[in-house]
């Protein structure tokens, strides 16, 4: 069996085609896109046509797209250039417990400046209450950034609701779609949107291309000065074979998108049914319906989920003990510990993302494979030994 790839979530292949379009960038858009010359004519309209085909991806115009570095920085630039520039509104933000660290930690900085935040709970799925929204809003409620859905647990969020109580109010309302755009529809006009972050390497673009939805006439504080770029709020260079590559694969996961999930569900469902089938004390993290098609995280007992990732990885599968952005850490997910996961059994989680080259001869391996590897580690743990005493 070739190496099998299980990790989605974190980073998705680049399309052959993907790859063939920032190829012939390289090679034939090298000029600067803020000259009028000829060959900063050709990067201006490489970068206009990506600019279309990541608007049409959500609905929006091309001019509400502005490209970021990746969708941990268009979530960072939301959350700053939005609040600063509401202040006068208010200083009152709300988020959701189970959010990325992209929007957690910048938040956290706003707090040193006299912002107040209101983390809304969630159930035991993950799921947030538009209720519990509506009774956080006060007077002083300026912004609102609830995510689409969880990359870690899948949860979908019922974001048309949240965003139908946000704009009641006429309070701006961001949403972290760096998980579902691209895999599953988000329209910017649904979700009542002001801002939408998003990630070209969760639909099989490249890494370190992002964007941030930004809808015509809302206010942000500029992310980088110094330049004219993406209407004067992103200085830099233009990153040129990142974004013809992100805009190639927006147009591909538009094109494709019921295709690809009408593969990648069964086989999801043939891997959770399977394992839940043949190990015991394992557990389904997050919502068992309104979840991304592509995400199963599960939590097994008596194991540390590092070590089954090690042990997989030995076996030439690649799964995630979690976010990508804290697999490193030893510390337990936050959002597990948000929909009531004990610590013990939270240290036992392992995320299964699947794509679009898996197959049924990869999930049955991997359907072989997994209940040994639980089975030995279990027989080196002495708590699972004193639970079958």
């Amino acid at each position: 069996m070739d190496k099998i790839y299980l990790d989605h979530a974190s980073c998705t292949p680049i399309h052959p085609l993907v790859a063939d379009a920032m190829v012939d960038s390289i090679k034939n858009c090298y000029g600067n896109p803020s000259n009028l010359h000829y060959f900063g004519q050709i990067a201006g309209k490489a970068v206009m046509t990506a600019r279309g085909e990541v608007a049409s991806l959500i609905g929006a115009k091309a001019e509400e797209i502005i490209f970021t570095s990746s969708g941990s920085e268009a979530n960072n630039f939301a959350i700053r250039g939005l609040a600063t520039a509401n202040k006068k509104k208010g200083k009152h933000i709300i988020t959701s417990s189970i959010e990325h660290f992209s929007i957690l930690n910048p938040l956290k900085k706003l707090k040193k400046m006299d912002f107040e935040i209101t983390h809304v709970p969630v159930d035991k799925y993950g799921m947030v209450d538009p209720d519990e929204i509506s009774r956080a809003i006060t007077p002083e409620t300026a912004l609102v950034s609830i995510m689409h859905a969880n990359s870690e647990i899948g949860t979908i969020q019922p974001i048309e609701e949240i965003g139908k109580i946000v704009k009641e109010k006429g309070i701006t309302f961001h949403v972290d779609a760096v998980a579902s755009a691209g895999n599953i529809p988000v329209d910017v006009n649904t979700m009542m949107a002001d801002a939408i972050s998003l990630s070209g390497s969760q639909f099989y673009g490249p890494p370190g291309a992002g964007a941030l939805y930004l809808r015509e006439k809302t206010r942000i504080v500029p992310f980088i000065e110094g330049g004219v770029q993406e209407g004067g709020r992103r200085a830099g260079t233009e990153n040129i074979p990142g974004i013809v590559g992100m805009g190639k694969a927006a147009e591909l996961a538009k094109r494709e998108m019921d295709v690809r999930n009408a593969k990648i569900k069964p086989l999801r469902d043939r891997l959770l049914n399977g394992l839940m089938d043949s190990v015991d004390y394992i557990y389904l993290n997050g919502h068992p319906e309104k979840r991304l098609p592509n995400n199963i995280n599960i939590s097994v007992e008596y194991v540390e989920g590092e070590s089954i990732l090690l042990f997989l990885d030995r076996k030439g599968i690649a799964v995630s003990s979690g976010s990508a952005c804290t697999s490193r850490s030893l510390k337990s997910s936050h959002v597990l510990s948000a929909i009531g996961v004990e610590d013990a059994v939270a240290q036992g989680s392992i995320l299964f993302s699947l794509g679009i080259d898996n197959t049924e001869a990869h999930i049955e391996y991997v359907l072989e494979t997994v209940p040994p590897i639980i089975k030995r580690l279990r027989e080196m743990s002495p708590l699972y030994e004193d639970s079958q005493a």
